[in-house]
């Protein structure tokens, strides 16, 4: 890529006003401020432009992967990330860097235009400057994005994990929809921790609200078991329904000497019959 040449960066360093109140109005009315309060979206983008010059200034060079864009580069990073949070999507987070494009042909036009063959060079540098630093905020963008829809997921695995004490040494954790491989490493975790930090000898796990058990549930609730009795504890499972009893039957799994029950009351029953803790029902 050619650089661009010194008259084309003369030009946008005395002309920053006029860039900046045409690139602002370009950003509102594409709706790329939106939950951005305007003072905020004057300083970002009069931070931007002069960095931009700055950076065309070390000698125009066109690479924004070199060191003279490394300050350009950070402040994008930056701004994809509070846009991220922020919930804008990458249209509008790319749209901060493609709506200068507008302002800037206009000024070089107005500049060039009694040189239409460098015109038209300068044109093409700056516009594909622009779509590398565009592209460059997308990037970043979606990292971010990314990033927080993980942290969102794994915050939300969490909270759908409660492990409940129901009695001095016994905890239950009631599970609700579909057990993968992510979800059972996390229930794994959780209840473990649980039963380190209160001394529990039995765990419940009720199933009520899982849909279905098939070969991989299985397979995951028998590995919690088997890391529960390594550490000393019992496990009753229970919501053991009618069809999840057919279904485990007619798959032919093997759930050893797993102890289960049709629902938590009659799990809780057994557990405290196991602590030694007997109960009396009452007219």
């Amino acid at each position: 890529m050619a650089a661009l040449q010194d008259r084309t960066v003369d030009s946008i360093k005395h002309n920053q006003s006029q860039l900046l109140a045409q690139w602002t109005a370009a950003l509102e009315a594409n709706g790329a401020t939106r939950n951005i309060k305007e003072q905020t979206v004057l300083q970002e983008t009069r931070d931007f432009l002069q960095l931009f010059v700055d950076a065309l200034q070390v000698g125009g060079e066109s690479d924004i992967g070199s060191a003279g864009w490394e300050d350009v580069r950070r402040f994008l990073e930056k701004l994809s990330a509070s846009r991220a949070q922020l919930g804008h999507d990458s249209h509008q987070t790319a749209y901060f860097i493609f709506a200068l494009k507008g302002p800037l042909f206009s000024l070089l036009q107005t500049q060039l235009s009694d040189e239409p063959a460098r015109l038209a060079e300068q044109l093409w540098e700056i516009s594909g400057l622009l779509d590398n630093l565009g592209m460059h905020t997308i990037r970043t963008y979606q990292r971010t994005r990314e990033a927080v829809i993980k942290r969102q997921q794994e915050e939300l695995l969490e909270l759908s994990t409660p492990v409940v004490k129901l009695w001095d040494g016994v905890l239950a954790l009631p599970l609700i929809g579909t057990l993968d491989s992510q979800r059972s490493q996390t229930v794994m975790e959780s209840l473990l921790q649980r039963i380190v930090d209160t001394g529990s000898e039995i765990a419940i796990i009720d199933i009520t609200g899982v849909p279905t058990v098939d070969t991989l549930v299985a397979q995951h609730l028998l590995k919690t078991v088997t890391a529960i009795r390594l550490m000393g504890a019992d496990c009753i499972i229970s919501g053991v329904r009618p069809q999840i009893a057919q279904t485990i039957v007619h798959l032919g799994l093997d759930l050893g000497n797993l102890t289960t029950k049709a629902n938590l009351a009659d799990a809780l029953r057994l557990a405290l019959s196991r602590l030694g803790v007997s109960m009396s029902e009452r007219d």
